[in-house]
């Protein structure tokens, strides 16, 4: 898989009708800039609101999964989904008319097949990944649904399926890296038990659903009555069962229904926003257990990032010592409040201040009981920042960078005298004419102590 970001080469579109609503729709996925995410954008309501395709916007997982943004919705997104992010678009704006994808014939092949044949485009963006580091479980004990992720080099998939049916028995299906998703999953159709249909229905439901786009399977012997009921709710006088299946249905594999709840999986669990590097074996799977587990994840990946994501080290030598980062930055002493520098990349950055009570700041500063100025800890990861941007100049001393914005603003913990604030700045997007968006966060030990979103401007020093 790709290191790098990628997105669509050429718009895509498609047209049908909404399995659930039944009304007419015309989607477009476009290309979208890197950063941006898989979002939709709802053009048939004024403004064209835009909601993005994650975990925490989903609302409902009736027979499919729902995303609320503002108070609008987008329905059934999971088919759309599995096979844009699995076939490595990262980055699309999917334009829509209605608040319901199309089902087409109830599988991904189509827009699998468009992805194929239109092509992806790297961008210059890497991509992020989530490498599972311990084993995580979700349950639902009294469904017999379970979701197990183990720490893996790669992604992998293993879907179990049993619904105690004589017609499906026990069914299992695979997805392992290098393998066919357009061939193999994306073929593979929705399935509905015939006793359901009446119950979907009278909850306004399966409008638009027929026998050419989901599999129903059918458990028990039909009577005539029902049949000739069936009839006239599809409108197809030559209704017929066999082999447990409505209208002498033919497989498209042996596995197709787990084979869909494979890749109905896939779909949700691309609402995470970020790439697993991890093995995933699931049990009778479903919208709901694989939403909800993506919440939790997406939370345990949030408590991990207020960690420090690189370790300092005291006793290596540092990658900018003191004099160092006094020709890169204008600032002195008492306002250069950065003592080192121990790691440096394209979009990373991670720095030492080493606080002492003969900080100038204390004298004043609640001096009977010294806090550090959170400003200062803002300025200092500034500073840190600058040697980000300017790391790759040729003459930095000829440089400076100012402030241009500051959002989420968090301060966590007080930083008192004797801690040590370890600085860790992350590049948000390219820098482009000169701006740089960046988070910036600082920690005592494993204690995140302040955190921020900061825009900042280069500009050459006037002589």
């Amino acid at each position: 898989m790709s290191t790098k970001q990628q997105t669509l080469k050429a718009p895509i579109s498609f047209s049908g009708k909404g399995l659930h609503s039944g009304v007419k729709v015309t989607m477009t996925v476009n290309p979208a800039e890197a950063g941006t995410g898989i979002v939709f954008r709802r053009t048939d309501i004024e403004g064209q609101p835009i909601i993005p395709a994650l975990c925490d916007h989903v609302v409902d997982t009736s027979r499919g999964t729902t995303i609320e943004a503002g108070g609008h919705r987008v329905s059934t997104i999971e088919h759309i989904m599995s096979a844009l992010w699995t076939l490595g678009v990262d980055n699309a704006i999917i334009d829509i008319d209605a608040p319901e994808t199309p089902i087409l014939d109830g599988s991904a092949r189509e827009y699998a097949r468009a992805v194929a044949e239109t092509g992806l485009v790297d961008q210059d963006a890497e991509r992020a990944f989530y490498h599972v580091t311990e084993k995580m479980v979700y349950t639902i004990p009294e469904k017999g649904v379970a979701i197990i992720l183990y720490p893996d080099d790669e992604f992998s998939v293993s879907v179990h399926v049993d619904y105690n049916s004589k017609v499906i028995g026990n069914q299992y299906a695979t997805f392992n890296p290098g393998d066919d998703f357009a061939g193999k999953i994306a073929p593979c159709r929705t399935f509905v038990f015939l006793h359901e249909l009446e119950p979907l229905m009278k909850m306004n439901l399966i409008k638009g659903g027929d026998l050419d786009n989901a599999i129903v399977v059918v458990e028990n012997p039909v009577p005539d009555e029902q049949l000739e009921n069936l009839k006239k709710i599809f409108d197809k006088p030559d209704i017929e069962i066999k082999a447990g299946y409505l209208n002498n249905l033919e497989l498209r594999c042996n596995n197709e229904l787990a084979r869909h709840k494979l890749l109905d999986l896939l779909g949700d669990f691309a609402l995470l926003g970020v790439r697993i590097k991890g093995r995933v074996w699931a049990t009778r799977p479903g919208h709901f257990a694989n939403t909800e587990f993506m919440k939790q994840l997406k939370h345990a990946i949030r408590k991990a990032g207020e960690k420090p994501r690189f370790t300092y080290d005291c006793r290596k030598p540092a990658l900018y010592d003191i004099n160092d980062i006094r020709k890169m930055l204008p600032h002195r002493p008492p306002f250069l409040l950065v003592d080192r520098i121990f790691h440096r990349d394209e979009t990373d950055v991670a720095g030492i201040k080493n606080v002492t009570m003969n900080e100038p700041f204390f004298v004043g500063h609640f001096p009977e009981e010294p806090v550090m100025p959170g400003v200062l800890i803002v300025e200092a990861m500034a500073q840190c920042s600058g040697i980000l941007v300017l790391g790759g100049v040729e003459d930095p001393e000829n440089y400076s960078t100012y402030f241009m914005k500051i959002d989420g603003v968090k301060f966590k913990r007080k930083v008192v005298p004797g801690d040590t604030l370890q600085f860790e700045i992350h590049l948000l997007e390219p820098i482009r004419r000169g701006v740089a968006v960046v988070e910036g966060k600082a920690f005592v030990g494993e204690t995140l102590a302040c955190e921020a979103v900061m825009m900042a401007q280069v500009v050459k020093n006037k002589k």
